[in-house]
């Protein structure tokens, strides 16, 4: 399991691409008490079309934890995922758990989007 940490994207400048690999299927991406609705995630794909999957969340506190996971059946190149919903996806913990099922076929960032730009 991978502790992915979140990239802040800084206003009216540049930022280096952060990049993670994938360890194993569950990844997890601290926080650090960023809201979920601003941030995102980039997936990048070499090989083979994998499905990567962010999981609901705990209930309490995702109260729409209950609509189920979000599943994305990614092909090869970048995808960005997100930004996501608290209310879904918050996992008790504060984090938020992507799962992939190939991991060796990917790699992961979590970028944070702040509103103040």
């Amino acid at each position: 399991m991978a502790t992915i940490a979140v990239t802040a994207l800084t206003p009216n400048a540049g930022t280096a691409a952060p990049s993670q690999t994938a360890s194993g299927t569950t990844n997890i991406v601290s926080t650090d008490g960023i809201p979920l609705e601003e941030i995102v995630v980039k997936a990048v794909v070499t090989t083979a079309t994998t499905n990567i999957t962010v999981k609901a969340g705990d209930n309490p506190p995702s109260l729409s934890a209950g609509q189920g996971d979000l599943v994305v059946a990614a092909t090869t190149g970048t995808h960005y995922i997100g930004p996501f919903t608290s209310a879904r996806f918050l996992q008790s913990d504060g984090t938020l758990n992507v799962d992939v099922a190939t991991a060796a076929n990917v790699t992961l960032a979590a970028l944070h989007l702040p509103r103040t730009a």
